[in-house]
């Protein structure tokens, strides 16, 4: 019998490696900046995915001062710590936070029309 369990192949899961890079909700510790359309020609700017020991009020209060918009630090189950920002100011918050050193060019991924 342990010449028949020789010749019988195993199952091979192709996607096993990929399933463990996916998991987690910031994969590969990516900054998402996205635009949500609200009514008309309202939008909303969402930043999610920043390191956890930041200040995100901090952060907050300083886009908001250099952009003249509103915002707000909102708490997601599944998420984290989210930033909006009235308004479409996805090209200016990523450049404000690479300038400002919080994350590099390369680890931000802008998402939206």
């Amino acid at each position: 019998m342990s010449d028949l369990e020789a010749q019988i192949p195993s199952a091979f899961d192709p996607f096993a490696d990929a399933n463990a890079d996916d998991s987690g909700a910031g994969t590969k510790d990516y900054v998402h900046i996205r635009i949500q359309q609200r009514n008309g020609r309202k939008s909303l700017t969402t930043v999610q995915g920043l390191k956890k020991e930041f200040s995100y009020n901090k952060i907050l209060k300083d886009l908001k001062k250099e952009f003249c918009c509103n915002g707000t630090v909102v708490q997601d189950p599944e998420l984290g710590q989210v930033i909006q920002l009235q308004g479409d100011q996805r090209k200016n918050a990523s450049n404000f936070l690479v300038q400002a050193g919080i994350v590099k060019k390369e680890h931000i991924k802008i998402h939206g029309f």
